[in-house]
């Protein structure tokens, strides 16, 4: 059996982060599935999803690293083309990847205690992003 459904997430911009773990597992609990995977899937080249322990400490650190690793300031050979602003938003997005799987266990998505499922928005504005998840199983 196979179910997907899509929702929306409204961010703030660059380094906007936001726990979707609990809209995931309600998608995972409308689909009727008890055994299966689940996939995320961030709609778009400058958001990413991925899982975190949703703290506010680790909600700082993650964006604050990536700008470190990949900084807002650099002149990338996106910006000779487009000159918009955002070619580190994409090479973030890029570095941590728009989907993940979770596996399904008893209808839910099996997490560890500390474990959340996050989007990051790494574009420089506001976006209205497409979460799709499809679950696969049983």
């Amino acid at each position: 059996m196979v179910h997907q459904q899509e929702f929306h997430v409204e961010t703030a911009g660059h380094r906007d982060l936001h726990d979707i773990t609990d809209r995931v597992a309600a998608v995972v609990a409308e689909s009727g599935i008890r055994t299966g995977t689940l996939q995320v899937f961030n709609v778009g080249s400058t958001g990413a999803v991925g899982t975190i322990e949703f703290e506010p400490g680790l909600k700082r650190d993650l964006p604050e690293m990536l700008d470190r690793l990949i900084p807002p300031n650099r002149d990338y050979g996106h910006e000779q083309a487009w000159h918009d602003g955002n070619g580190h938003s994409h090479l973030q997005a890029t570095w941590l990847g728009p989907s993940l799987s979770v596996p399904v266990a008893d209808g839910r998505p099996v997490l560890g205690t500390w474990q959340q499922i996050f989007h990051l928005e790494c574009d420089i504005k506001p976006r209205r992003r497409t979460i799709v998840v499809t679950v696969v199983g049983n």
